[in-house]
C-alpha cells in the first residue's frame, strides 16, 4: 500500500512524505505513553495525552488515517522501522529496492507480509544478543530481562538526563547495547513526549525500536529522588531497552512491576540492600508472583 502527497516541495531534503512518517511516528509515540499510563495505574496525564493523540488522528489524510487506526487495532503497532532489510515487527524479508523506497520516503510502504507501515530508522541504538552458556538452564521471571550487572545501587546523577546518562553506559559496558549515547537521546526524546514518572516514587524510561536482542532493564535507586516530571522525585528508576517485536509484553512488565511495589514496604526493602548483587535478589523476591 502507497499513498503520495503532491502538496509538498520535491526540494525537501528528505522525501515528499516525510512529514506524514514522521507524523504517524510521533502519533504513535502519543499512544504508547497513554497505554504505559493505563498499564502503570496512573492515569493523571491520560486526559491530555487522549486529547492529543485525537487532534494528530484527526489531521492524517482519510486512506493514512483508516489504515493506521486498522493496524493499531488489530496489530497494536502500525508503524515499524525496517531493521537489516526486516520489518521489525513480523521478521519479513524487505527486497533491497523497497528498503531503499522507504528510506527515500516520496511514499508510504507497507510490509508485504503483515502490512504495517515502514519506516528508515537512521542511528539508532542497537541491542548486542546475549549468549546463552551451553546447559545452563533457561531463566525465568524478571531473570529473562535484567541481571545483577544492571543493577546501580546508588545512582550518582541528580537530574534526569544525567540519570539516563548513567544508566545508559552501564548497559553498554555490560555489553547489552552498541552506544550508550544513542540510546541517551533516543531516551530524553520519548521524556519529552510525557514524563515516564508515576506514582510512589517511580519511573519507567525506556527507547523502543531497539532492535538485535531481547527486552532489557538496568535498575537504578536514589535516595534523594531524580525529577522525572512526576509530582514528586522519582527514587527507583527501570530503564527499559524494548526491541519493536516486544512493545506489547513490555505493557505486561510494565504492570508487573507497578504492582509489586505499588506498596511502600516493597520499595524500602530495595533500600535495605547492601550491594547491587543483594539489589537483584531483592527485585527477584519482590516480582516472583508479578513477573513470570
Amino acid at each position: 500500500m502507497t499513498q503520495s502527497d503532491s502538496t509538498d516541495s520535491p526540494a525537501r531534503t528528505h522525501g515528499k512524505m516525510q512529514r506524514w512518517i514522521n507524523h504517524l511516528i510521533q502519533l504513535q509515540d502519543l499512544i504508547f505513553a497513554r497505554d504505559q499510563q493505563q498499564a502503570s495505574a496512573s492515569g493523571s496525564r491520560l486526559s491530555t495525552l487522549e486529547a492529543s493523540i485525537q487532534t494528530m488522528t484527526t489531521e492524517l489524510p482519510d486512506d493514512i488515517r483508516a489504515h493506521f487506526n486498522r493496524m493499531q487495532k488489530k496489530m497494536g503497532l502500525a508503524i515499524v522501522p525496517i531493521a537489516n532489510g526486516v520489518c521489525s515487527a513480523c521478521g519479513m524479508q524487505i527486497p533491497v529496492s523497497q528498503v531503499n523506497a522507504v528510506h527515500a520516503a516520496n511514499e508510504i510502504y507497507s510490509c508485504p507480509s503483515c502490512a504495517r507501515y515502514l519506516f528508515f530508522q537512521a542511528g539508532a541504538p542497537r541491542r548486542t544478543p546475549q549468549r546463552r552458556v551451553r546447559g545452563e538452564p533457561a531463566q525465568v521471571g524478571l531473570a529473562r530481562f535484567s541481571s545483577p550487572q544492571l543493577m546501580i545501587l546508588n545512582l550518582a546523577s541528580t537530574e534526569r538526563d544525567e540519570a539516563l546518562t548513567e544508566m545508559s553506559a552501564r548497559l553498554e559496558s555490560e555489553g547489552f547495547v552498541d552506544s550508550a549515547a544513542l540510546l541517551t537521546e533516543e531516551a530524553i526524546k520519548r521524556e519529552a513526549i510525557a514524563s515516564t514518572a508515576v506514582e510512589q516514587g517511580l519511573a519507567f524510561p525506556h527507547v523502543r525500536g531497539v532492535e538485535g536482542g531481547g527486552l532489557t532493564m538496568a535498575v537504578g535507586l536514589s535516595r534523594k529522588g531524580i525529577r522525572f516530571g512526576g509530582k514528586a522525585p522519582s527514587r527507583i528508576v527501570f530503564f527499559m531497552v524494548i526491541p519493536t517485536a516486544a512493545s506489547a509484553f513490555y505493557l505486561r512488565l510494565l504492570s508487573g512491576l507497578s504492582q509489586s511495589f505499588r506498596e511502600e514496604d516493597a520499595r524500602e526493602a530495595l533500600f535495605k540492600a547492601e550491594s547491587e548483587d543483594d539489589l537483584w535478589k531483592a527485585l527477584l523476591k519482590a516480582t516472583r508472583t508479578t513477573i513470570t
